[in-house]
């Protein structure tokens, strides 16, 4: 079996599954394994944020050329960990807990690719508004406001990761019970925004562009959201996609 490159596994994130249950040693380091590359990518991932977040409220185009071009990473990351997936279900054949770990693993990777692809499109903004004038005084609420999303959001990236790493369902129906928080702080922004954009006519575009980051920020939350659902659907044996918070702790209680 092709093991992908060997990484440590991020500070502070220990597992509370077991993974040593397995007359074969071999696949029980494979279950670890697996595990272990879905925290270092979403280390990497969150990092992407961060960076992403500081070019836009910075308007610093190094950073900002350096998060869009490290996206090739966790693209590639994404594909070794589905093709390690792949080969462990083929090989070992998994069933129940081990299973709901593999299939839980494929689903988390694509949330964590698309939360990099949205920490691009912060690069990509930070880029343009940079040339222009919105990071100075007519743009300063905004980004004021851009920054206390982004710093919701990153903690709760953050506290998901943890949370994933430690299987705490308590802990992930706490975010997922937090995005809303997330969804009101966005929307608060969008006509913060609207406003700006009926002031002053010439910084559309620039308002735009603060809006499209609003945007991936709360997309980013909503992927963030996911993870903990699957951390429930891992522990518990529980499906719990488009559930609401209740319908969610309802389900685990029975």
């Amino acid at each position: 079996m092709t093991t992908p490159k060997e990484t440590n596994t991020p500070s502070g994130f220990t597992s509370k599954l077991h993974l040593d249950k397995h007359i074969s040693r071999r696949f029980n380091e494979e279950l670890e394994q697996v595990r272990n590359l879905v925290m270092n990518m979403g280390a990497l991932v969150e990092q992407q944020v961060n960076d992403g977040l500081r070019a836009v409220l910075n308007a610093d185009e190094k950073l900002a050329a350096k998060v869009i071009e490290r996206d090739r990473e966790v693209n590639t990351m994404e594909l070794e960990i589905d093709e390690y997936c792949t080969q462990i279900l083929a090989r070992r054949q998994p069933a129940a807990s081990d299973l709901r770990l593999i299939v839980s693993v494929i689903k988390s990777i694509t949330d964590l690719e698309r939360m990099g692809d949205e920490a691009v499109k912060f690069g990509k903004n930070a880029i343009k508004l940079a040339k222009g004038s919105f990071a100075e005084e007519e743009g300063a609420r905004p980004l004021i406001e851009l920054k206390h999303l982004g710093n919701h959001v990153s903690s709760t990236l953050n506290r998901a990761l943890t949370a994933y790493a430690q299987m705490d369902v308590a802990e992930a129906l706490e975010i997922i019970k937090d995005d809303s928080i997330i969804d009101e702080e966005f929307d608060n922004i969008s006509r913060l925004l609207v406003t700006k954009m009926m002031e002053n006519p010439r910084e559309i575009k620039n308002a735009l562009r603060v809006t499209w980051c609003a945007r991936a920020l709360e997309r980013i939350g909503d992927h963030t959201t996911n993870l903990c659902e699957y951390i429930v659907y891992l522990v518990e044996g529980k499906d719990v996609r488009h559930s609401s918070i209740e319908q969610i702790k309802a389900s685990i209680s029975k």
